[in-house]
């Protein structure tokens, strides 16, 4: 009976100290705590992959959002005005002062179109033509030939901030140093960025209205690019030498792309060019045949029409030989 006891509270004092050992001691020893530790130092690399995520996509809606206004402001600034065109051609004329010199420019074409005896309709076509036409031509051609001398030395400007950038130079010294070294109409340009940020306007807005006065796509590429960084960071020397490496490859591709076009820009030349050559022939060898042309009322009138048909062929030509990219 005392043997019996003693084995059942042995048993007993054993099931008692395995429940203890299981779950007392884990809680009075710290096992626990230990556990729970572990467990949220290892739930620790998900969280901090959902910061970075959550990071990623905050960036990118910043990036989105900076797109956005840059292309909402585009499609604001469709219609260019007259002063802004001449800006972007380069000159610091005067709206008033443009229309004077065409005007002028109109009434001398009329009186000597008068004066040579080509009637009140021819006299009105070429002061037209010399008044409306001429000087916007002009202003396209200054502004074309102004967008190709920036473009050659926009790349290597790219090229001298990066380096400034990974030499220490903060953004605006390293855009200080392409205004005092780079060429025309480039350090003009930069100038004016360095100015409009002098007078309190952010250095990304600055950048970004560039395209205002340079309408071309690397131009407006800068302006992003410095906006964009401005805006949420990054490693702006990375996204210049990106940058940099899109213009050159851009530069190329408008290299093959005015070989590949130059046969067919020939052929258009050629071809807009032969009606007025055989109409000088044919003065040359039998005036009085051709100069119904312009002392004829009707012969005007075929005139005027041959002019605007060959002009809308030639614009024709031009828009399928160009290519946009």
């Amino acid at each position: 009976m005392k043997m019996q006891t003693l084995a059942l509270a042995f048993l007993a004092a054993a099931a008692i100290g395995g429940l203890a050992w299981v779950f007392i001691y884990p809680l009075i020893s710290g096992e626990k705590k230990a556990e729970n530790r572990r467990a949220s130092v290892a739930k620790s690399e998900p969280v901090a992959a959902g910061l970075v995520q959550k990071d990623q996509r905050s960036r990118r809606e910043q990036v989105e959002g900076s797109l956005k206004e840059v292309e909402a402001r585009r499609q604001k600034e469709k219609s260019v005005s007259l002063s802004i065109r001449l800006t972007q051609a380069g000159l610091d004329w005067s709206t008033q002062k443009f229309m004077i010199a065409s005007g002028i420019l109109a009434a001398v074409c009329f009186a000597l179109a008068m004066l040579a005896g080509g009637g009140l309709l021819g006299a009105t076509g070429m002061a037209f033509a010399a008044g409306f036409g001429l000087p916007r031509w002009l202003l396209s051609f200054l502004k074309n030939r102004r967008e190709k001398a920036f473009l050659r030395a926009l790349p290597d400007a790219v090229d001298v901030i990066v380096r400034g950038i990974k030499a220490g130079l903060p953004l605006f010294e390293s855009i200080k140093v392409v205004a005092a070294d780079a060429p025309e109409p480039l350090k003009g340009e930069f100038l004016s960025i360095i100015e409009t940020q002098a007078i309190g306007m952010p250095l990304g807005e600055a950048c970004v209205r560039l395209y205002e006065r340079m309408p071309v796509p690397e131009a407006n590429f800068f302006g992003i690019v410095i906006a964009i960084q401005q805006k949420s960071g990054g490693n702006l020397s990375e996204a210049l030498g990106n940058l940099s490496k899109v213009l050159r490859d851009r530069k190329k591709m408008a290299e093959k792309i005015q070989a590949m076009s130059m046969e067919a820009k020939a052929s258009a030349g050629i071809i807009g060019s032969l009606p007025p050559i055989v109409m000088l022939l044919v003065y040359l060898s039998t005036p009085d045949y051709i100069s119904l042309l312009w002392t004829h009322p009707t012969g005007q009138l075929m005139l005027v029409g041959c002019v605007v048909w060959m002009t809308v062929g030639i614009l024709v030509m031009k828009k399928m030989i160009n290519f946009d990219f």
